[in-house]
């Protein structure tokens, strides 16, 4: 039992190995990106990221990272060293940034109404639980069972949790010009 808790303890990540996991994860996210426009903004948010955190404090937790095998790194030989995501650090990285995952309101609504439905087996209930929790979370509204409904862009966001619960299959999401009972949706999201 000692060591089922020392190794629960090692797994355990402060703010800073999250941040590093995640800023690697953006790196990879780069990599994978088509978009000029959406490379910058990643590029962006990683310096960002780096800026906010110590030297000492960036060495430690590295090590730490190192020591659970979230990364592996590699020396160069110009002395560099690289860091790479283990497949463990990269649902790590990936779970962290999902807590944090908010639809952001614009200025002005388009009027389009964005509905995501499931439907997920029984056998796969742990996926229908998580995609019902991480959409309520986010900010859409519960429309009807396995029914949810944002008046704000969510594509990306839908798009990674979805990916994140590899429930691609039994996901659909419809841009909708009509809902019947838009005053209170609408109500529901504050718009006039």
């Amino acid at each position: 039992m000692k060591k089922e808790e020392k190794n629960k303890r090692k797994l355990r990540l402060g703010k800073t190995q999250q941040k590093i996991l995640l800023l690697l994860l953006g790196g990879v996210a780069m990599g994978l990106s088509g978009s000029p426009k959406r490379y910058f903004k990643i590029l962006g948010e990683i310096n960002e990221g780096l800026k906010e955190i110590d030297k000492q404090t960036l060495k430690k937790a590295i090590n730490k990272l190192y020591e659970t095998k979230m990364v592996n790194e590699i020396k160069n030989s110009d002395g560099t060293t690289t860091l790479i995501l283990t497949d463990e650090g990269k649902k790590r990285a990936l779970t962290f940034d999902l807590d944090s995952l908010k639809i952001k309101k614009p200025k002005k609504w388009d009027g389009k109404w964005r509905i995501i439905l499931f439907d997920v087996p029984e056998k796969k209930r742990e996926v229908r639980d998580a995609l019902r929790y991480h959409f309520q979370n986010i900010g859409l509204f519960e429309y009807q069972k396995s029914v949810f409904i944002c008046p704000y862009d969510c594509r990306d966001q839908i798009e990674y949790i979805v990916e994140i619960n590899d429930a691609r299959r039994f996901v659909r999401f419809i841009i909708a010009d009509y809902v019947d009972n838009e005053l209170h949706i609408k109500a529901v999201f504050g718009i006039d």
